[in-house]
């Protein structure tokens, strides 16, 4: 059951998002738009911009309107990837071709934002808010937790949150979101002495060190998974030496780890077993880590059973309640409130002449308003 009474509408505010570049970190031009939109559907917005380079400064919104009942909140992102080189067309120029939108974000997720705002009823009825960040894509340093920070200064605190993050694999609404593995990158630095190849006992190569940690690592089995996550994985993603010269033992030598965890760690646990691993083999050795998140679960149970009911009334069938993927900001928001990621379909999101299929964007503005039915009659 789709309406597309309201199609011109979402469309009209996918493609103004779009249209307006907005690579990480985003500001400017693509909150006006969004800004506009909502105060013309009665919502009080504050928008500010938060911390220095590297990572910022960094634009957030936040906005709400008042009612009776659950307060439900819709979190997302106005900030894109880079498009990078080969697109078909201009990826900041929206260009409809068949049943496809294509432009960088479009379903990553600007799509998402504008069926939301067309889902909103013309009345209040329950307190509304979103949480809208331009730093999801990058570092998150200044994005999502510090929108939360200013919610608890205004005393704005959800007691349901959605997230509208492209979720959905074949067809609309075949998956949501209930949780998502945590995340740590760390940093190992080996210090040797340099020296010449014929003279190694004047020298203290430190390639074999950085090996042999990186061999034990990778023999490390860290759970087998459990019955919402999949297993955790530690990764080598990068190893530099940076010797151009073939007759000299270098002096430094660095790795890089990705780490992707399920809820029986947590990220401090994992970099002490990993700085205990480096110790061994070089206690001069140094590790840095950056923990991006926790990893969360919410339990199946009534939001999710409402979301799942909502998605079988307009769309005809049920989706699949899973973990996987990359991370997204409900890490952060999941200590408010139960979250549930659901969105449009993620099959080209990140990559060249990303798209979204048109008739989608009313049919997932009708599950939002569907959802927002629910929450109203609790």
């Amino acid at each position: 059951m789709t309406d597309t009474a309201n199609l011109p509408q979402i469309l009209g505010l996918t493609k103004a998002l779009i249209a307006c570049e907005s690579v990480t970190p985003a500001r400017g031009a693509v909150f006006d738009v969004l800004e506009q939109a909502l105060v013309e559907r009665g919502f009080t917005v504050e928008r500010f911009v938060e911390g220095e380079a590297p990572d910022g400064p960094v634009e957030n919104l936040l906005a709400t309107r008042g009612g009776q009942g659950q307060h439900f909140a819709f979190a997302g992102h106005l900030d894109v990837v880079p498009p990078g080189a080969g697109w078909a067309s201009d990826a900041f120029v929206p260009e409809k071709r068949g049943g496809l939108l294509h432009g960088r974000g479009a379903v990553d997720m600007k799509g998402a934002i504008a069926a939301f705002v067309a889902a909103i009823p013309d009345e209040p009825t329950i307190p509304l808010s979103l949480i809208i960040t331009g730093d999801e894509e990058g570092p998150a340093t200044y994005g999502t937790k510090a929108l939360m920070q200013r919610m608890a200064e205004r005393g704005v605190r959800p007691d349901l949150c959605l997230v509208g993050e492209p979720t959905s694999v074949a067809r609309l609404g075949d998956m949501i979101k209930i949780g998502r593995r945590g995340s740590v990158n760390i940093w190992i630095e080996v210090t040797g002495r340099q020296g010449h190849v014929g003279y190694p006992h004047l020298a203290d190569n430190p390639i074999p060190k950085l090996v042999a940690m990186l061999a034990e690592i990778d023999a490390v089995v860290l759970d087998e998974g459990n019955d919402w996550f999949q297993a955790s994985n530690i990764e080598a993603t990068d190893i530099t030496v940076g010797n151009p010269a073939t007759n000299v033992i270098p002096g430094h030598a660095s790795a890089r780890l990705s780490i992707r965890f399920n809820d029986l760690h947590t990220g401090a646990d994992l970099v002490e077993r990993m700085r205990g691993i480096v110790a061994r083999h070089d206690p001069t050795a140094t590790l840095t880590a950056r923990i991006s998140g926790e990893a969360f679960l919410t339990r199946p149970g009534a939001f999710s059973t409402l979301i799942g009911d909502a998605i079988a009334a307009r769309l005809g069938l049920r989706p699949e309640l899973s973990t996987t993927g990359g991370t997204s900001d409900a890490r952060f928001l999941s200590a408010l409130c139960p979250v549930v990621e659901f969105g449009l379909c993620n099959a080209t999101m990140h990559k060249l002449d990303e798209a979204v299929a048109v008739a989608d964007l009313p049919a997932l503005a009708g599950v939002y308003a569907e959802i927002i039915a629910r929450i109203a009659q609790l």
